[in-house]
């Protein structure tokens, strides 16, 4: 009281503070509010005035008849003083602040004095005195002010600020619905030309009305339609979202997503750009078909530096894309190829655009083969041009193409050739996946020939060993270079140096290093002339090698199968093996900076062995089987876009024998929500439904998590609800005592990536009852969390608080990570670039490799990249069957914050029929990675010794 009375204003402002904060726990300090009238009440003080305006709204106006006090009077008439204030912005303030009272004998004396405010010359007291005017109307059964709609009416005729009308409209609007009808039509002819701010008013008043007035959808649809045309891409968007929620209609629906189109091309903000893009697609999937002709429309977004943009657009593009667009569709993005290709800008960006860009085209090619020969012309054109990943996805095209459509084989192959002949190629992983294609797709005699060729000038001379020694020593001979071995010279790495020193022209010595000027201009100008595929191979990429001698293989023995010359078969028999020890030999000697690894020699001396023995088995070996897995591979791929497109129709599609719904029949509690809040409460129970799916009683049961024991005094258990990033705990709280528990609270804190973001409040618990309350809990990332607290309540005496401690709740991040999926190329680019490495050994006892891994991808909720390491092949027992005694599967999920989490699984089985390896887990932060890991180990722990089935 010292510091209200005496105290100067900055102290008074730190009391009025803390008088607040006290009052808002529960304390109405009755006893204050003569000193706040007398002391705090005259200052001229801003912020002090604007506390005062939040104590008149939270302190007890009334006394314990009901009736106003006679403090209040005072009270009273020094807001009338603030509503006649020469400051407008004090009258505004005072206008706003009124609109949070109820009291009517408080509000009386005030009503000239506000309706006097809506003739003032500012337009800021205006508005908020309109909005005053609606606030007592609505609440005060029509006796303070019972022409306030008539009032309105005037005001909103002869106003011309904007903010002004805009809430006068909204005021009559919800105060007569009737007037703002009759408003809405007399401004109907020229609604487009109205300001931004009423507009949108129109809009939300047509939004609500449509729900209780069916019948005047219609009048309402070409209202938003002339709105439509409004130069604010504010109004725009909201009333393009009107236009599809008054609406199923097909061309509504596509002037809409026009609409929304348009925002996306000409917004500068990127977020804008994907949120209308995600409305667009969100009309797509509940009108199939409806918006294909807007395709080429929505690539016109691509023109957006930002690649999350551009990856949008081009998902949403390729959903619509049909047979009548495709070719305009391509025609872009080979235009948008080409810009990649010669674009000197940003390097990475342009790079990942390009990816996106080569993806798209895959896509298209598959769904249409009617444009795939020009795709594919187009693709390996630019090949050369394409960095390593580019040239990869392209190559993995080509495959696919080669395989789905049998008629462009030949022509494809030869276009292949034309590509690899011009010595534009010098990326392994290319050159694996080209000789690939030409091992299984070369058919006929000519096709073999020309692949041969190409083969043959690819790799240079042949045997490489001797011919690299006789370029590396200057032009020597094989015989000369191993005499100059023999009698000290020494060739390492491609540099010769004979021994003993050199005497100069005036006879003294001269020093020289062991790698010369003239030995290093001749070492790169023997790497520059080097052929693709002996580059390859001298430079220790023997994966290419492995690849070359099982194409030559295959190349050998399907000739053997389609020449009746036996000449040009044993003379291609030779030649191959010629080849085959040359690749061995050279990858042994010492001119290589590297020797062989055992994995490739073994494939090339399998090779060897084959031409050397053929048989029917081993002509199945190569030329089917190898065909056969391809086959597959490709089918299964489009098995599982044929089920996820099966997937999108479904969530759309309404069975034949679904009840149909009639509003008028609806039942009366759903009734109680009102239309004003059917947007919101439509999305929310959109939320709730993914949130919290309808499991049954048994599975919610096990959320509940129990916080104290038996023997507490406060029993406590939590129902733990997760949403998609935040957890709301329900905690049930009974009183096992026989007397009351006053000020009792619970307190959570965490560790983590977790944040308490709303506590609990303070409550008295009677002895013997139960009490509930509720704590958010907000979620940032994927990682492993712990939630933990206490139980505090008052003792006997006031002064020593109680506590009871609460068990740890664990955040179980299964509810976070779900099944993603990636391609080879991106699951290799994300393993490189990830930072953070997780390895977890594995040993345990089960059944079968491929049981173990389905237990994993179950609880995990990860997806296996590889083809073929799942199968659905059981044993008598019912235990999945395996072909051999190691696997090994690529593994994929994301987390619901867009975080990425890679394994890589590594196991084999012993005779004993123990399972052991490794998970490498890797992701872009630690805590993903180690949680993951700790999950993996958690799963291990839960196997029991005894077989598990399937």
């Amino acid at each position: 009281m010292n510091l209200l009375e005496k105290g100067s204003d900055e102290k008074k402002i730190d009391a009025m503070k803390r008088i607040l904060t006290i009052m808002l726990n529960g304390d109405p300090m009755p006893q204050l509010l003569m000193q706040i009238i007398r002391f705090v009440m005259p200052s001229r003080n801003k912020q002090l005035k604007k506390l005062l305006h939040f104590y008149w709204e939270i302190c007890p106006k009334l006394g314990a008849d009901g009736k106003l006090k006679q403090e209040m009077i005072l009270v009273c008439n020094a807001i009338r003083n603030d509503l006649q204030h020469p400051n407008e912005y004090i009258r505004g303030a005072t206008l706003r602040f009124l609109c949070k009272l109820r009291e009517p004998d408080l509000l009386e004396p005030l009503i000239p004095s506000i309706r006097a405010c809506l003739d003032h010359r500012h337009a800021y007291v205006r508005k908020n005195a309109v909005f005053t005017v609606y606030s007592i109307a609505s609440h005060s059964a029509d006796h303070l002010i019972p022409d306030a709609t008539e009032l309105i009416k005037i005001f909103l005729d002869n106003e011309t600020d904007a903010t002004c009308k805009r809430n006068a409209f909204i005021a009559l609007s919800n105060l007569s619905r009737d007037d703002a009808f009759e408003f809405v039509q007399k401004n109907h002819t020229n609604i487009s030309g109205l300001e931004e701010l009423l507009q949108l008013a129109f809009i939300e008043f047509i939004r609500k009305d449509a729900q209780t007035h069916p019948e005047l959808k219609n009048s309402y649809i070409k209202i938003i339609g002339e709105i439509l045309e409004s130069s604010s891409n504010t109004v725009v968007y909201d009333a393009a979202n009107a236009l599809t929620s008054l609406t199923s209609n097909a061309s509504a629906i596509k002037t809409a997503a026009s609409k929304f189109i348009d925002l996306a091309v000409k917004e500068s903000d990127n977020n804008i750009k994907l949120i209308v893009l995600s409305i667009v697609d969100k009309l797509r999937i509940k009108n199939p078909g409806v918006l294909n002709d807007l395709t080429m429309d929505i690539l016109l977004v691509l023109s957006s530096p930002d690649l999350d943009v551009r990856r949008k657009a081009l998902e949403l593009a390729l959903s619509m894309v049909t047979s009548k667009n495709v070719d305009d569709v391509v025609r872009l993005f080979k235009k948008d190829l080409a810009k990649t290709v010669n674009n000197s800008g940003d390097f990475d960006k342009n790079t990942e655009y390009r990816q996106l860009l080569i993806q798209s085209i895959h896509t298209c090619a598959v769904k249409f083969g009617e444009v795939a020969t020009s795709v594919v012309d187009l693709l390996l054109d630019f090949i050369g041009d394409f960095n390593s990943s580019s040239a990869v996805d392209v190559i993995a095209f080509v495959k696919e193409v080669v395989e789905l459509y049998p008629k462009l084989r030949k022509s494809i192959v030869k276009r292949l050739l034309t590509t690899l002949n011009s010595d534009e190629v010098r990326s392994g992983s290319v050159y694996r996946g080209a000789l690939w294609i030409l091992g299984e797709y070369c058919l006929e005699e000519t096709d073999i020939h020309d692949s041969w060729v190409h083969i043959r000038k690819s790799l240079g001379e042949i045997p490489i060993l001797s011919t690299e020694r006789n370029k590396l020593n200057g032009g020597n001979d094989g015989e000369e270079a191993a005499d100059n071995a023999e009698s000290g010279a020494t060739t390492n790495g491609g540099t010769t140096h004979k021994k003993g020193p050199k005497v100069l022209a005036d006879g003294t010595y001269a020093s020289e290093s062991a790698f010369t000027a003239t030995d290093a201009k001749n070492l790169e100008k023997v790497k520059s002339s080097r052929p693709p595929l002996r580059a390859l191979i001298l430079d220790g990429n023997y994966f290419v090698a492995a690849v070359l001698a099982v194409t030559i293989t295959k190349l050998v023995l399907r000739f053997n199968k389609v020449s009746n010359n036996d000449s040009h078969k044993n003379a291609l028999r030779a030649e191959a093996l010629l080849i085959l020890t040359s690749i061995l030999r050279v990858g042994e000697s010492e001119i290589v900076s590297q020797k062989i690894d055992e994995d490739s020699a073994d494939r090339v001396y399998s090779c060897i062995q084959a031409l050397l023995d053929t048989n029917d088995a081993i002509d199945l070996a190569f030329l089917q089987d190898s065909h056969s897995a391809f086959k597959v591979l490709i089918d299964k791929q489009k098995k599982k876009q044929d089920e996820k497109n099966a997937n999108e129709r479904e969530k759309t599609a309404t069975r034949v024998d679904s009840p149909v719904k009639f509003r008028q029949f609806a039942r009366l509690e759903a009734n109680n929500v009102s239309s004003e809040n059917a947007d919101a409460s439509d999305e929310a129970a959109l939320s709730a439904a993914n949130d919290a799916s309808s499991d049954k009683i048994a599975s919610r049961l096990n959320r509940i998590v129990q916080l104290t024991g038996f023997s507490d005094p406060v029993y406590a258990e939590a129902y733990v609800i997760v949403h998609q990033f935040d957890i709301v705990l329900d905690v049930l709280l009974f009183n096992q005592t026989t007397e009351t528990l006053q000020n009792l609270s619970v307190e959570f804190a965490t560790l983590g990536d977790l944040k308490v973001v709303e506590r609990p409040t303070t409550q008295n618990v009677g002895p013997q009852s139960f009490h509930s309350v509720q704590t958010t809990i907000k979620v940032s990332s994927a990682d492993a969390g712990v939630i933990f607290g206490n139980i505090i309540y008052e003792g006997h005496t006031g002064s020593v608080n109680n506590v009871v401690i609460i068990n740890d709740i664990h955040v179980d991040i299964m509810d976070y990570i779900k099944p993603g999926h990636c391609s080879e190329t991106e699951f290799r680019t994300m393993w490189s670039e990830f930072e953070w490495e997780n390895k977890v050994n594995i040993s345990v006892t089960y059944p079968s490799l491929r049981g173990f891994l389905a237990y994993l991808l179950k609880n995990t909720n990860m997806t296996c990249l590889t083809t073929g390491a799942l199968s659905d092949e059981t044993d008598a027992d019912g235990n999945y069957k395996d072909e051999c005694q190691f696997l090994s599967a690529n593994l994929h999920a994301r987390s619901s914050f867009g975080e990425d989490a890679l394994a890589n699984l590594s196991i084999e089985k012993d005779a004993s029929g123990k399972v052991t390896g490794h998970v490498r887990i890797r992701s872009k932060g630690q805590g993903l990675a180690l949680s993951l890991g700790d999950r993996v180990a958690e799963l291990q722990r839960k196997i029991k010794p005894s077989p598990l089935s399937k």
